[in-house]
């Protein structure tokens, strides 16, 4: 495993992540033994890096999260997020970033994962109906009270960056990127590097799509949120097929599966970039993890772009309704 610096932040991790929302919610019916047992197994590989947030699972995911890592606190870097107000049936009810919110969210995470100091905490959404200013200024009154270390956002743009960075140094920036997902290279990686923010990636296996193992959705549970993600419906499920076959077929020149090829154009785009796939099984957590000692040569990286160049997937990366939440 190799160690790499949040932007220039002084904050080190390994250089992929664990994402832990899938073992609560969005991708079918979890199983905590597993989900625990794969945390650890991420450990005695060497990740330091473990994402959650309070949203996830309503809560469930912080617990579970906090008491698989208990034992290894001094070892690791836990990240949350606040920000995504929902019932406790799962449903949206608002984007909050109010000061008053951000502490009474804080000190909700801290006591689901069982810990004194999140080590990064994330603005899940920005919130268009309160100054950037005043979130990042309640998140700053959270570092110096020692109850959060760093300070990070998601799925913000570059003039909220440069907005939120005049108040307090944002250490991260986590926002979608893959081979189907490469908007932010355009505007928000150049920014974050001007600025020495992290940029940490999620869905870098654009939600598993990227793999080559899915064919078809009939396998999806009822609570799958890819059911209704616009890029696994219909004609766009085809055309997306159809690029991710040539990915295959890359990917056995280099015996590497799909789903490494693609995490390891990801990890080629720089150092400063800490992808942070999700998975609730150790067979794939081990997988990815083997991405790291895969090496793209300048031919592979054009040969991967002609196959999937910027834009190349099918369909808007969430409904109309979620998009109007992105890169505000």
């Amino acid at each position: 495993m190799e160690y790499h610096e949040l932007g220039r932040s002084g904050l080190k991790v390994s250089a992929m992540g664990l994402g832990c929302m899938g073992m609560s919610q969005s991708y079918g019916q979890g199983n905590d033994e597993e989900s625990i047992a794969t945390i650890h197994r991420a450990i005695d590989l060497g990740v330091t890096f473990f994402d959650t947030a309070d949203v996830y699972g309503i809560g469930a995911n912080e617990l579970l999260v906090g008491k698989a890592l208990r034992p290894y606190r001094d070892k690791v870097v836990i990240a949350t997020k606040f920000g995504n107000v929902r019932a406790a049936d799962g449903k949206n009810l608002e984007i909050n970033g109010r000061p008053e919110y951000v502490r009474q969210a804080c000190e909700s995470s801290l006591r689901r994962l069982g810990i004194d100091t999140i080590d990064l905490y994330y603005q899940h959404r920005v919130d268009p109906n309160t100054p950037i200013e005043e979130t990042i200024g309640a998140m700053s009154r959270l570092v110096e009270e020692g109850k959060i270390r760093y300070i990070g956002m998601s799925e913000a743009s570059p003039k909220t960056l440069r907005r939120a960075s005049k108040v307090h140094k944002v250490t991260a920036l986590q926002s979608e990127y893959s081979l189907w997902t490469r908007d932010v290279e355009k505007e928000i990686l150049p920014t974050c590097r001007e600025l020495g923010i992290g940029f940490v990636p999620f869905s870098p296996l654009g939600r598993g799509f990227l793999t080559g193992k899915l064919k078809d959705t009939s396998g999806f549970d009822e609570k799958d949120f890819r059911k209704n993600n616009p890029r696994f419906q219909g004609e766009n499920f085809k055309k997306n097929l159809a690029f991710v076959g040539q990915l295959e077929g890359l990917a056995s020149e280099k015996r590497c599966t799909a789903s490494q090829l693609a995490l390891a154009w990801v990890l080629a785009q720089g150092t400063d970039i800490i992808p942070i796939p999700g998975t609730k099984r150790r067979k794939y957590l081990e997988e990815n993890v083997a991405t790291l000692q895969i090496n793209l040569s300048p031919e592979d990286l054009a040969r991967i772009s002609e196959i999937a160049p910027p834009g190349v997937a099918a369909g808007a990366r969430y409904t109309d309704e979620m998009m109007k939440a992105v890169n505000l």
